[in-house]
């Protein structure tokens, strides 16, 4: 089993950043695919960003491209979600999400097999 753990998440104003990480334990995520989702009240849960085991093929939402940068740290096993010029719509709770790799990158959630619990994104106007 994999546990995943977010933290960084917070309130900030209209054109910040925020940092979000993502601490997993149980297993090494170095062979899994990472993945970041987020959902706002009411909405579906929605893709932001993947990056491959190999840390060789990054993908985003068009809607964070140009201002979000997911990375990790094998060593550290961890992933990071670097947010900038942040606006409300960026609102919402920041899932991390592994993939065991088995095919290429997705964007689709059903496909990852272990989830954190969130952390809370809020961005002031």
């Amino acid at each position: 089993q994999v546990q995943l753990v977010e933290s960084g998440g917070g309130l900030v104003q209209a054109g910040g950043s925020l940092r979000l990480s993502c601490a997993a334990s149980g297993r090494t995520v170095s062979r899994y695919h990472m993945g970041w989702f987020r959902q706002a009240p009411g909405k579906e849960r929605e893709f932001v960003a993947v990056i491959s085991w190999s840390g060789g093929n990054t993908y985003y939402a068009d809607s964070v491209k140009g201002r979000f940068t997911i990375s990790r740290d094998n060593a550290k096993n961890t992933v990071y979600l670097q947010m900038n010029s942040l606006t409300p719509e960026d609102t919402a709770v920041y899932y991390c999400a592994a993939d065991r790799a088995l095919t290429d990158v997705s964007k689709l959630a059903r496909l990852y097999d272990y989830w954190g619990q969130g952390t809370q994104v809020t961005v002031s106007s």
